[in-house]
């Protein structure tokens, strides 16, 4: 069972799962050829430009979704897919599988723990939000001090700064009540911080403004897409 799966209690998410089966197949040269909210509808793997050959990586992360695949057995599939189509990609095979396992099952959780976490019935019983670092080895600043946020569910940063916020980002978010709240020692959520931006330039020349402290093409809510419940 892989990490992913057991923080939300070792059951299959139909939530991410709808989601990511929601996704088109869509070929591309490099990472930056879909752009933010762009991800939330297609299902991409930069350098994989053969239908057949995406759509069999397509096959062996939806297993890993739905079904609980870890790293390592997902390596396996990847290591079967690009021998049998020759495919020379970038990086080595244990970066790069790690890359598309844990951006597609990160994100696909994420939004399905939005889906939930933004059902009208949890957000009159819960209507804050928790940003909590995920514990990584070698943390980014900035989550570290985003860590313990409590913040309205529809305070603007969260268009934004909703995790994962950046490439192996394990950051999350968690519902509170208010007597949560106050279980904490506080009355009342906290003030979001000022959004800082940096420019960035694109593999194209495009320059983007990037909030400091999400690494570029991450500055979006992945559960912002589309309602992939209902099918919009």
């Amino acid at each position: 069972m892989n990490d992913i799966l057991q923080i939300y209690g070792g059951k299959p998410f139909d939530e991410a799962i709808a989601f990511f089966r929601a996704k088109l197949n869509i070929p591309s040269k490099h990472w930056d050829d879909l752009w933010t909210l762009m991800h939330t509808k297609a299902f991409t793997v930069a350098g994989a430009m053969q239908e057949e050959l995406l759509n069999d990586l397509r096959t062996a992360v939806d297993k890993a979704i739905s079904e609980g695949t870890t790293l390592a057995q997902f390596r396996k599939d990847f290591g079967s897919i690009v021998e049998q189509y020759g495919w020379v990609h970038k990086g080595g095979r244990n970066w790069r599988s790690k890359v598309i396992y844990d951006t597609n099952l990160r994100t696909a959780y994420q939004a399905g723990r939005y889906q939930q976490m933004t059902d009208p019935d949890v957000v009159a019983l819960r209507p804050y939000w928790q940003y909590q670092h995920g514990g990584s080895v070698n943390p980014r600043e900035e989550h570290l001090a985003w860590d313990g946020m409590i913040l309205p569910h529809d305070d603007p940063f969260w268009n934004t700064h909703y995790p994962p916020n950046g490439w192996g980002c394990k950051c999350r978010v968690v519902t509170l009540s208010q007597r949560d709240l106050e279980k904490q020692g506080r009355q009342a959520p906290d003030t979001a911080p000022k959004i800082e931006y940096r420019t960035w330039e694109d593999s194209k020349g495009n320059k983007h403004q990037v909030p400091v402290g999400i690494d570029p093409g991450w500055d979006y809510n992945v559960g912002q897409g589309k309602n992939f419940l209902n099918g919009a």
